[in-house]
């Protein structure tokens, strides 16, 4: 593949998307754990709790800041990258984004100042709401960026307007409630949540090696091992979710993600294992657990699911319709409000495939001028490469269960085992801490990777999406983004490190200890005293 101006931006977004998501997964997750913990607090009074609260916090206040300063960036590549695509299609996707600004962040952003500054001078029932906002508000931004991003996915409650030239939203309602943003929701959020756990579980692991914060650390894995647990299985669940909704919202990328070439009759099976060859158009090697893929995908024994091959065939056709829909649409340009009924209704029954006939722009700028050959070429340009699909999806399940299994035993020794744990299982949680931020952009990667052509499916096709501008430009914004990533990322590791060293400001757990050593201390004297008193 030819790199151009396209791919470069795509690497750029790519590059800054992926860096964001770094911090994103811990903010969401450690929101809900600080609110746990903190309700905790109030309900027992027991100051080492306040103390995991604040600790806790202070790598969750650390994290949220990077994450605005990567995420803001962000936004403003759809006007500076993707100008054509904000144009396009800004009138729906800008929606929710407002909406996350206005109503998400805002409470966000207003409440975690709150949170850091608030402790001696709200009380505790005060506080505790604080971080309950904190922990709704950020879970808010995901909810109305992934209403967003599903909407790509699979774009509902919109349509074409020829007289404008753009895509205009018809029913919020359906936008908002979209399967594939549901979905994606839930199962985005609670990948947040297992990266949380995780990283609670792997610093709190660190202290016991090192015999630091003794009960800090054991109540610790116990709130994240419990709440990580119950998001792991959450994750798996939703995930499987995503697969149902893709059979019918992006049959593609179903059938790349599983290196399925040719339709599966029903009930399809699963590939654990395989090596997909995109030029012979097979997988080898292949290893399939039967039933599986129809029961993920289909719900069903009895229906089948579509291959490669066949859907190829299927995008062909429906370029040859989209380009009687843009032949359609021209006359309808040149009439202006004059249209002919009948052209009108032409470009109505087609108008579902105009996203296809300008997959052709990439060949020629006139779609009704195309060969056979540059028609057979578009329509094979909807087959994203499937080896990285395919491995970055294995990649990702194989981890999700890996975090089922360990969360159950960290869950099963704090309930069941006195919060006593192994030292080689401690070992294996520091060992872990990075896995979930490996599975997270996994799924990212398969979800926007596998997209590919479109920016929008079905609708607008990458190439199309990009802003006029040179390879240069792209270049030198590109290369400043990854160094100003790089130094912002190596800032925040030094400091989530400098404080994880550091530990608690002050040792609860020791100070406790003293009292109650000196309170038996006194009560050794109080009940000498009363004996010498006694004998007397």
């Amino acid at each position: 593949m030819e790199f151009g101006i396209v791919e470069l931006s795509r690497l750029q977004f790519a590059m800054t998307a992926m860096y964001h998501f770094l911090f994103v997964p811990l903010t969401l997750g450690l929101s809900i754990i600080l609110a746990i913990m903190e309700t905790v607090y109030v309900m027992t009074n027991r100051p080492i709790w306040r103390q995991m609260v604040k600790f806790w916090g202070t790598l969750f206040g650390i994290n949220f800041v990077l994450g605005v300063a990567t995420g803001i960036t962000m936004e403003f590549q759809f006007g500076m990258n993707w100008s054509y695509y904000s144009h396009y299609v800004g009138d729906i996707f800008g929606a929710p984004l407002a909406i996350e600004g206005l109503m998400a962040f805002f409470l966000e952003a207003t409440f975690v100042g709150l949170f850091f500054f608030g402790w001696d001078k709200l009380s505790k029932q005060a506080h505790l709401a604080v971080t309950w906002l904190v922990a709704i508000g950020s879970n808010f931004s995901a909810l109305w960026i992934l209403i967003a991003n599903g909407w790509m996915q699979n774009p509902v409650g919109a349509e074409f307007n020829p007289q404008t030239m753009r895509m205009e939203m018809t029913n919020f309602f359906e936008v908002l409630f979209n399967e594939v943003a549901q979905a994606k929701f839930v199962h985005t959020v609670s990948a947040g949540y297992v990266t949380a756990s995780v990283f609670v579980i792997g610093v709190s692991a660190w202290y016991l090696l090192k015999g630091r914060h003794i009960e800090l650390s054991r109540r610790s894995i116990t709130v994240a091992a419990a709440f990580g647990l119950a998001s792991a299985f959450s994750v798996v669940l939703l995930g499987d979710e995503s697969g149902y909704s893709a059979t019918h919202s992006q049959k593609m990328k179903l059938a790349a993600m599983e290196g399925m070439w040719h339709t599966e009759t029903a009930p399809a099976s699963f590939t654990l294992i395989g090596l997909p060859d995109q030029e012979a158009r097979e997988t080898k090697y292949a290893l399939h657990i039967p039933v599986v893929m129809g029961l993920i995908g289909t719900r069903s024994l009895t229906t089948d699911i579509p291959g490669i091959t066949e859907l190829v065939a299927s995008a062909e056709d429906r370029i040859r319709s989209g380009i009687i829909a843009y032949d359609a649409l021209m006359h309808i340009r040149e009439a202006r409000d004059a249209a002919d009924p009948a052209v009108m209704a032409t470009f109505e029954e087609h108008s579902a495939d105009l996203g296809f006939a300008f997959l052709l722009r990439k060949y020629i700028d006139d779609p009704r001028l195309a060969t056979e050959e540059q028609i057979v070429a578009a329509s094979n340009d909807t087959v994203p490469t499937v080896w990285p699909l395919f491995w970055a999806f294995r990649i990702m399940v194989a981890l999700g269960f890996g975090f089922i299994g360990t969360m159950a035993y960290f869950f099963w020794r704090a309930s069941f085992r006195q919060m006593h744990f192994p030292r080689w299982s401690l070992r294996l949680a520091v060992v872990m801490i990075p896995a979930p931020w490996i599975a997270a952009e996994m799924g990212w990667f398969v979800a926007e990777f596998g997209r590919q052509p479109w920016t929008v499916d079905g609708i607008l096709p990458t190439a199309m999406s990009v802003s006029a501008l040179s390879m240069t430009e792209v270049a030198i914004t590109l290369a400043g983004f990854v160094l100003f990533y790089t130094v912002l990322f190596v800032i925040e590791m030094g400091l989530m490190l400098k404080y994880i060293r550091k530990g608690p400001f002050q040792d609860v757990e020791e100070t406790e200890a003293w009292v109650k050593r000196h309170q038996n201390r006194l009560a050794g004297r109080q009940d000498a005293d009363a004996i010498a008193v006694a004998a007397e």
